[in-house]
Parts: structure tokens; C-alpha cells; sequence
């Protein structure tokens, strides 16, 4: 029994926890009332049984103890507003789970709030996170985290923020941060900001189930694409580090370990995106991942059709990181001139000047080039700006391999 409630909670616990936030209107006050029905379940359960519909159990459960707080704490307005809001019949239960949870990701991810706020408080509160992983994810102390994220649900109570999904007028502008959140979250998964290891596998498959959730409960193209992207970049996490955990670049991978599965998934989704003519960004860098994933080795690689890609991105999406990317690509088909020109403008410009991987894309095309002085002083660059210990050992022994060339002259 005990391990039967345990999976449970791990299944049910922030479904439960979102419908409570609707009943409750207060993050708090459903989070102290989630744990205390559970804290119920544990001792009577195992004496009663397992109840029918144990999801219903712990919302009914919740409620009450929410009920008796409010009442000990003397919080009538509170109280009367709990009485007055109904309890979906069994019929329209699963219905009613549904829009709890699309309500509850709308509101952690509403415009008023910051955006590093909206991905923190996504993480504690739909994926469930504990505050101390969620401060070792933004490199801060968990007390500052917990300060944030009770200043952000405070800011959601008291400028009156809904927990509802937004109309349609406001829909297409709401969904786009939304998923820029959940992709915000991946990416810190797929490849660590900082930190002794390449990847956060835990914040990378939160993204994903995330993004599961979310096309369950509002199908449209974008999302699939954003899933699709995920699935197929995530499906390289085994191969991406050594056994030694150093760095593997795309074309020292094995492919033969690439997660199959996961890539027929991505692919079969980006085609569903993609047929409805209502794609985006995200669709666009699926696609991407995809002509690599598709490539039986790095040499068949298709980087005409990639550069073709992101000449699209770069109309529907233009920054100064798909720039960069674009600029490898004209590399990568026209050879390293073509791209260090390209790269050589960006950094002109100002722009990623504070970015490793822009100078660390400089010095590999300046390597291939065979113009290792130049190349040395642009991977000393990059290597003074990385942050991420696993970038930092790649960049290092890149230099030992110029200054190698450089003193066999």
C-alpha cells in the first residue's frame, strides 16, 4: 500500500495540486492542503483500502483541510468564497483536470510576471520541483529562490491575475510565452548553463513532459513543433559526452546510440506541424534537428536544405544567435572563409560579444583554416567567457592542439 500511494503522488499530485489552486485561489494554501491530504491518505488508506477514485479523495480531502484552516485562521471572505465554488461531478472530472492544468500554466507564465519568474514558478509548481533544485538551475541560494517565488505568487494574488486560460484574442501572444518558457526550461536541461556536467536530464525531461501536457490539452501546430525539437535533440543525450564526460561534437557521435524511438516520434510530429501551414520557429528548428537526425553520418549531412531552414528562421525568428548558426551552415557548404566572414560581422557589430560560442565558432573556422595564431587568441576568448566546465575542458584542449601546430612550426 505504501508504495501504491507513493506512485500516486508522483502520478496525481500536481494534477491534484492545479485543481486546488482553482478552488482555493491561493498557491499556498493548496500546496499546505495537497500535503496534508496526502499526510491523510497514508494513515487511512492502509486501513480502509484504496478508495475508488483517488484523485476525487484527495481534491474532497484537500478542500476540507483548507476549510479548517481558513476557519481557525478567522478568514470568512476566504472561507465564503470556498463554500461557493463547486466540485466537478465524476462525469466532467477528467474534463475539469484537463483545464486545471492549461489554467495553472497560463497563470505562471502571464506577461506581468518576469520571464525568469515565470520558468521558476513553472518548475515549482506544475513539474513539482523542489526550490532547491530550481536555485542550483539559476545559480542562486535556495533562500533567494524561495523569496522569488513567494514574491511572484504574491504579485499573482494581489494584482489579481486569473487562473484561466486567455480568450482567443490573447491566445496566439499567451502560447508564445509559454512555450518560449518550456523551451527556456529544456534548454537549460539539454545543455546546463554552468556546472560540472553537461546536461540537466530532469529539467530536459520536465520540458518535454511539459510539452506532452500541453499539446494534450490544447492541440496546435506550434506545439508539436516545440515537442518535436525536444524529442529530437533529446534523443542525442547518450552520445553527447564521452565515457570520460568530455564533449562530443555532433560529428564524433555514434549515431547507432541515437534513441531511434524518440526521433520517429519527433519526426511524425513535425510532420503533423508542418501540414497545417500554421508553424512557427520552433516547427522551423525541428526541421533542423531533423535533416541531422535523418543523416546517416556527419558527411551526409544535407547542409544545403539546413541553410535553406534557417534562411526561414531567420524571416519568422531573426536574432543575433540564429545569425551564428546560419553563418556555421554557409560554413559548413561553402567552406570556413565563407563562414568567418559572416562571424567576423556579428562580432563587428557587437553583437555576441559576451557569447563563447560565437568566438569558440570563430577559432574552429580560423583551426579548419589553418590559421592557428588567430585561432588561439579566439579560443582564449571563448574559453575566458565559458561558464560550463564540460565547454571549458573542449576549449582547453582545443588550445593545446593549436599550440601543438603552432610549435611544430
Amino acid at each position: 500500500m505504501q508504495q501504491q500511494i507513493e506512485d500516486i503522488y508522483r502520478q496525481e499530485s500536481r494534477r491534484v495540486f492545479a485543481t486546488l489552486v482553482r478552488l482555493l485561489r491561493d498557491f499556498d494554501l493548496a500546496e499546505d492542503a495537497l500535503q496534508e491530504a496526502f499526510t491523510a491518505a497514508m494513515q487511512q488508506w492502509p486501513q480502509d483500502g484504496l478508495p475508488h477514485n483517488p484523485r476525487a479523495w484527495l481534491v474532497s480531502a484537500a478542500r476540507f483541510k483548507a476549510i479548517d484552516r481558513l476557519r481557525k485562521e478567522s478568514r470568512l471572505d476566504s472561507l465564503e468564497d470556498l463554500k461557493q465554488e463547486p466540485i466537478a461531478p465524476p462525469e466532467k472530472e477528467q474534463e475539469v483536470i484537463v483545464d486545471d492544468q492549461l489554467r495553472l500554466i497560463f497563470t505562471c507564465c502571464h506577461p506581468a510576471l518576469a520571464p525568469d519568474l515565470q520558468i521558476a514558478l513553472t518548475l515549482r509548481e506544475i513539474c513539482g520541483l523542489t526550490t532547491e533544485a530550481i536555485a542550483s538551475a539559476f545559480l542562486i541560494t535556495p533562500t533567494t529562490m524561495a523569496q522569488r517565488l513567494v514574491r511572484g505568487k504574491a504579485k499573482i494574488r494581489n494584482a489579481g491575475i486569473p487562473y484561466e486560460v486567455p480568450g482567443q484574442r490573447h491566445l496566439a501572444e499567451r502560447l508564445k510565452a509559454v512555450l518560449t518558457v518550456i523551451y527556456l526550461v529544456f534548454n537549460e536541461g539539454y545543455h546546463a548553463s554552468s556546472g560540472a556536467h553537461l546536461d540537466r536530464p530532469d529539467l530536459a525531461q520536465e520540458a518535454i513532459r511539459l510539452g506532452r501536457l500541453l499539446l494534450e490539452l490544447l492541440p496546435h501546430a506550434e506545439i508539436r513543433g516545440l515537442l518535436a525539437l525536444m524529442l529530437l535533440h533529446h534523443a542525442r543525450r547518450a552520445t553527447r559526452t564521452s565515457a570520460d564526460g568530455d564533449l562530443l561534437l555532433l560529428e564524433e557521435q555514434d549515431r547507432s546510440l541515437w534513441d531511434r524511438e524518440q526521433i520517429l516520434e519527433g519526426q511524425q510530429l513535425l510532420e503533423s506541424a508542418l501540414i497545417t501551414r500554421q508553424f512557427g520557429a520552433f516547427s522551423v528548428q525541428a526541421a533542423i534537428a531533423a535533416v541531422h537526425a535523418e543523416a546517416p553520418t556527419a558527411e551526409a549531412t544535407d547542409w544545403p536544405q539546413i541553410l535553406a531552414l534557417y534562411d526561414v528562421l531567420m524571416r519568422l525568428s531573426p536574432s543575433p544567435v540564429v545569425e551564428l548558426n546560419r553563418a556555421v551552415a554557409v560554413a559548413m557548404r561553402d567552406g570556413p572563409q565563407a563562414g568567418l566572414e559572416l562571424v567576423n560581422g556579428l562580432l563587428g557589430r557587437g553583437d555576441l560579444q559576451q557569447y563563447h560560442l560565437a568566438h569558440a565558432a570563430k577559432a574552429d573556422l580560423l583551426r579548419r583554416l589553418q590559421q592557428y595564431s588567430a585561432a588561439k587568441t579566439a579560443y582564449q576568448d571563448a574559453l575566458r567567457l565559458a561558464q560550463q566546465d564540460v565547454d571549458k575542458r573542449f576549449l582547453q584542449k582545443r588550445l593545446q592542439e593549436v599550440d601543438a601546430h603552432l610549435s611544430a612550426r
